[in-house]
């Protein structure tokens, strides 16, 4: 079983941060972090655990800032035991091609979504009981007991299959093509992200970035409270175009002035000497899907007092120079969202899947168009080149196909 993971082992990383940005294939060289490898087959480790052959796997931001080493090894995570070794690949549908004795929820050639596989173990997967306060609310990526002995999963969605728990897989609906069922991870990013934070009806909201989460939370705002008004930030003119095609009402290309920001939102513009100025009465709702120090600070000086900014772009760094005065200043609230889980909407509560899944059925995700690029799994690198370079590919969405 083919795989493709990157190791945490510090020297090499340090090697990689600093030769890839001007080396960019030096990530395939034995001197990286990152590997290819045959694994050997081993057998299932539990009862309840399963053998997936992939079929599509979309190439994730996040998988590209593990290989390239953009993440810094002393970010928070990075301290996790758990963190040794990780599987790349989790925008995936896979089909089961072997099950353990006790498994229950799926039989041999049912199609599954990843669902907790790629966050690591939980509660669930290594059978804990009584679980953790947060795997008891199915919060499972916040798991206390990450780190317990146990078995743990083989490989991920950037290789020929996974060997996984029954509790980490999510069945896909028969009724979803494997197009749509590869981008109901991404969408459920964006749908947890907006559930947990959504803008009021007629609310002004601004989404910075259109790559493929800028574009799916445009969609999704649009689709739960379609009478805010919806500004996006693009940076290329192909996300330009795509964002329109995602609802937005209004397409700002590259870095605004805050001159423009205080005219589209109606709000007042001052700066001063030495000082990038502030917008008052800004936007009430941002989501922040670049998430560097250059937007947080743009962000926090764009949204109206008592507006909320949420942060989606998983920029695995610190951040240096962020003024965070707003929070105090002009009570913004600045909050965080990850991965997906349970999400409450008009008081039902489901997973986050179960909620992509309705709205997507009921014509409010206009998904066609946001894969752009397909590769064989043997074409990997090449894969992951043309998504590493959206400006050149005009790439939204790159998928793998296990063929």
């Amino acid at each position: 079983m083919r795989a493709l993971y990157v190791e945490k082992n510090i020297p090499r990383a340090l090697l990689t941060k600093a030769l890839a940005p001007h080396w960019h294939d030096f990530v395939w060289t034995p001197f990286s972090v990152t590997r290819m490898e045959d694994l050997a087959r081993v057998p299932l480790p539990g009862p309840r655990w399963v053998r997936v052959r992939n079929e599509l796997c979309g190439i994730c931001a996040s998988d590209l800032s593990l290989l390239f080493v953009k993440a810094d090894p002393s970010i928070a995570p990075a301290a996790l035991p758990a963190n040794e070794r990780f599987y790349l690949g989790h925008e995936v549908v896979s089909t089961v091609i072997q099950v353990g004795e006790g498994v229950t929820r799926f039989r041999v050639g049912d199609r599954v979504l990843m669902d907790t596989h790629f966050a690591g173990a939980n509660c669930a997967t290594l059978e804990i009981t009584p679980p953790c306060r947060y795997c008891a609310e199915e919060d499972y990526h916040f798991c206390e007991n990450k780190s317990a002995p146990g078995p743990r999963g083989v490989g991920g969605g950037f290789g020929e299959g996974y060997i996984t728990h029954q509790a980490a897989v999510y069945p896909c609906p028969p009724d979803l093509s494997d197009d749509a069922a590869v981008l109901t991870e991404p969408l459920s990013i964006a749908m947890h992200a907006v559930m947990r934070f959504p803008p009021q009806p007629g609310e002004r909201v601004l989404v910075v970035g259109a790559g493929i989460i800028g574009l799916l939370v445009t969609m999704v705002v649009r689709a739960l409270v379609p009478s805010c008004e919806v500004t996006v930030l693009a940076r290329y003119a192909h996300q330009a175009e795509m964002a329109e095609r995602a609802g937005a009402q209004r397409v700002l290309r590259g870095r605004p002035t805050y001159q423009t920001i205080a005219q589209v939102t109606g709000g007042k513009y001052f700066s001063a000497l030495l000082n990038k100025g502030v917008v008052i009465g800004g936007f009430e709702r941002v989501y922040d899907c670049v998430a560097t120090a250059e937007t947080v600070n743009d962000a926090l000086r764009w949204t109206r007092a008592g507006g909320t900014v949420v942060l989606l772009g998983a920029h695995m760094a610190p951040m240096p120079r962020v003024d965070l005065t707003p929070i105090w200043y002009h009570h913004i609230n600045l909050v965080g969202s990850y991965g997906h889980g349970m999400n409450t909407w008009n008081g039902v509560r489901k997973h986050t899947y179960e909620w992509v899944f309705e709205y997507w059925r009921a014509g409010k995700l206009p998904t066609d168009g946001l894969i752009t690029h397909r590769f064989p799994l043997s074409e990997y690198r090449r894969a992951i080149a043309v998504a590493s370079d959206k400006k050149s590919s005009r790439a939204i969405k790159v998928v793998l196909e296990n063929k």
